[in-house]
């Protein structure tokens, strides 16, 4: 689960991301330096950034805005004093994050309906270990736990768990003591455990990884055939449907629940599909998810849960146009998008 990188949280301790050395050179001038060798080595980080600002945030759209934030602060740093450049990126990633999450917890409790993570595909052509939302901590239902912790608690789950982090390093990177980040990991452990537990937003205990894809084609192909029965054989008898439209689009404003209350439910969606919608099974989330789409544009994606024996238990349904963007873009090179 881990994805350690060998730069060390440590290094010089790197300026705060609000601190004004943090992009500028001696005197407060930036400095100037090779501009191209600037980018060049950013871009060699900007996967990693933008996993760790994902995961932080749930939004891929403001985890972009956060690294284009840290490449303008890197720009007009004094690079030549940076022995370790990942760690000193990371550390201002993860306040601008911190910054943002202060915030973002108001807006999402005004919320018209059911919030969910924005859905990030993989992007076409990558294997399984190539792009970073592939991995199993950034699942639809591990990202809603998440918002059960602070911001703190949060930045240092997600440092440890995802990035393998140490926490000295950790304490370098958020500028607190090793004890209390200790103590924010154990209490942010629990939390998720204790959330996991008693089956909010439950991770359940998948089939092999083999057999998801196959389990989740299944539904496709019963969903596009109108194929109730075969609906029925696919969804758990205590299936939860959850839908975000963000007030935008037509959406249920609250979960659906029961196999039988679901089945119905996509029988009338259906009724009012757009015309020329087609759904294809994409990676989503790290794993096999369903994109509908009309043509290249995406009206929704859909990322499931499913249980031991294959069953669907769980269905997060995002068609809020907000949080479609980064998915469409990354649709636009799938044979399905015109790519």
């Amino acid at each position: 689960m881990t994805d350690h990188h060998p730069d060390r949280a440590t290094d010089a301790h790197p300026t705060p991301a609000g601190h004004p050395a943090a992009h500028s050179g001696p005197a407060g001038r930036p400095r100037p330096g090779d501009a191209e060798a600037a980018a060049r080595e950013f871009t060699a980080h900007r996967g990693r950034l933008f996993g760790l600002a994902y995961r932080m945030l749930g939004s891929a759209a403001e985890a972009e805005d956060v690294v284009q934030d840290a490449y303008l602060r890197w720009s007009g740093a004094d690079r030549g004093a940076l022995t370790h450049p990942g760690a000193w990126l990371a550390k201002v990633v993860t306040h601008l994050c911190l910054n943002r999450l202060t915030s973002a917890r108001a807006t999402r409790e005004s919320y018209t309906g059911t919030w969910l993570p924005e859905p990030v595909l993989a992007e076409a052509g990558t294997g399984p270990l190539e792009a970073v939302e592939r991995h199993d901590d950034v699942s639809t239902a591990l990202l809603l736990l998440l918002e059960r912790l602070t911001p703190a608690e949060r930045a240092v789950y997600v440092l440890r768990e995802a990035f393998g982090y140490p926490h000295r390093e950790i304490a370098g990177l958020l500028d607190l003591g090793e004890a209390n980040c200790r103590q924010l990991y154990g209490r942010a452990a629990r939390r998720v455990a204790e959330a996991d537990d008693a089956g909010a937003a439950a991770r359940f205990e998948p089939p092999a990884p083999g057999r998801r894809r196959e389990f989740v084609d299944s539904f496709v192909a019963a969903a596009r055939d109108g194929d109730l029965a075969g609906l029925e054989k696919v969804l758990a008898r205590d299936v939860v449907w959850w839908s975000d439209g963000g007030g935008k689009v037509r959406a249920a404003l609250r979960p659906v629940r029961g196999r039988d209350h679901v089945v119905r439910f996509l029988a009338g969606v259906a009724r009012r599909t757009e015309e020329g919608s087609r759904l294809t099974v994409a990676e989503v989330n790290g794993a096999p998810g369903i994109v509908q789409h009309v043509g290249g544009r995406i009206t929704g994606v859909a990322t499931v849960a499913l249980r031991a024996d294959g069953r669907i238990g769980e269905v997060w349904f995002v068609s809020n146009p907000d949080k479609l963007g980064h998915a469409t873009r990354r649709f636009a090179a799938y044979p399905e998008g015109g790519g």
